[in-house]
């Protein structure tokens, strides 16, 4: 597989806030050889990097050292790097190579911290449309991405209508509900609560909110797995004998068990920690929660309505992050604006995580839409027959095609 990693400069770059830096770096992947039309862009969600395929250490990376959709993008696999020239970038404010709040600023030679402008998912758009044209790229056969890459996916069927065939949006929403605004600015305050946090101005005195940060990172872990999920995996069950509590705790907890739930959340916390900037959390959360797919539109189907090419909706039974209502809204706002529309709708215990850990069900109905569209037998064959598929509303164990 081809596969080149790079770091461009996109020179001065102006936020949607209005607030500007002198120098925006994109880091990117490239994999697979451009023919003209054949290119697909990758969006990672919220802690991803670009490095999206491959098995081997990625420096820069800060330890994430496996891809995070090697299952579904290389050679033969779902997004066929023999076929497709796929392309993945990481968003500004990250802390993997794109200027973020970690990076330094030139005009002070110190980090940005929290003087970093906010950022916003349609930053997010706005940088991968400016790096494809640094690579000569006008046009994308596919935008795919997951959950907040999903987010990601939509504005760029938004901003940029005539610049995409096909759209593929997976385990996504057109905005974050209420009670995951809430979670999220728990896991934020967390982190702001920290001593160590230093409103923000961290960098080179200590490690940092560690624990601040680590709190964030188990709600969110709680947020992507289900109920189910997480009985079957780990139930009431003590921890190992050599298991040990990594984070204080009071006087009395030594009477009661160490819980298997527990340890797993502790054991995800310590490595994050290791590998992700606290800032880059707060500023990737606060885009993500204030996305909203109809700002400055009436509705969502108005903001998609200068679309013409296809979508393809994915979603997961027990993903509550992102719910099959919420998909299925997002499908609706897309036939609404007569875009061919399928919503693949997967069942699964697995929770938000699902489009990670299950390639086995995300990749055939993609590779299928990526290659024919809409009418892939992938995504076809779970449509119930006695579906009717002009329902307003489609059963949740089904998938729902519309011309």
């Amino acid at each position: 597989m081809n596969h080149e990693r790079e770091t461009v400069s996109l020179g001065a770059f102006e936020f949607e806030s209005g607030e500007s830096i002198p120098e925006l770096e994109i880091a990117y992947e490239a994999y697979g050889e451009f023919d003209g039309d054949n290119a697909i862009l990758v969006c990672h969600a919220l802690t991803g990097s670009a490095h999206v395929a491959g098995h081997r250490h990625q420096e820069g990376t800060a330890g994430q050292a496996r891809a995070w959709w090697d299952d579904i993008v290389g050679p033969g696999k779902a997004i066929d790097t023999n076929e497709y020239f796929v392309v993945c970038a990481n968003v500004p404010g990250s802390c993997y190579g794109t200027t973020g709040p970690a990076s330094e600023n030139p005009e002070t030679g110190e980090p940005y911290g929290t003087d970093f402008p906010p950022v916003t998912v349609t930053d997010w758009t706005n940088a991968q449309r400016a790096l494809l044209d640094e690579l000569g790229i006008p046009h994308l056969h596919a935008v795919v991405g997951g959950s907040v890459g999903g987010m990601n996916v939509l504005e760029w069927a938004k901003q940029h209508p005539d610049h995409v065939e096909r759209i593929a949006p997976i385990a996504t929403a057109s905005r974050v509900d209420s009670q995951c605004l809430a979670l999220d600015a728990i896991a934020r305050r967390a982190i702001t609560t920290d001593a160590a946090w230093q409103h923000g101005d961290y960098y080179g005195d200590g490690d940092g909110p560690t624990e601040g940060l680590a709190l964030a990172r188990q709600i969110g872990h709680i947020m992507y797995l289900s109920k189910a999920s997480m009985e079957k995996k780990f139930g009431r069950r003590s921890a190992g004998r050599d298991a040990t509590r990594t984070f204080p705790t009071d006087p009395a907890a030594g009477f009661f068990p160490y819980r298997d739930v527990e340890s797993y959340l502790d054991y995800n916390a310590e490595k994050f920690v290791d590998r992700f900037d606290a800032n880059s959390y707060l500023y990737l959360t606060r885009a993500m929660d204030n996305y909203d797919l109809s700002a400055g539109f009436e509705s969502d189907a108005d903001a998609l309505a200068a679309y013409d090419g296809e979508a393809l909706v994915m979603s997961f039974t027990g993903d509550w992050h992102f719910t099959v209502g919420q998909s299925e809204s997002l499908a609706e706002s897309l036939r609404s604006s007569d875009v061919p529309t399928a919503h693949h709708v997967v069942e699964s215990d697995h929770g938000h995580d699902a489009f990670l850990v299950e390639p086995e069900n995300v990749g055939p109905p993609l590779a299928d839409f990526l290659e024919v569209g809409v009418g892939g037998k992938a995504i076809s064959d779970t449509l119930d027959d006695e579906t009717d598929t002009d329902l307003e509303f489609a059963p949740v164990h089904s998938s729902l095609i519309s011309d």
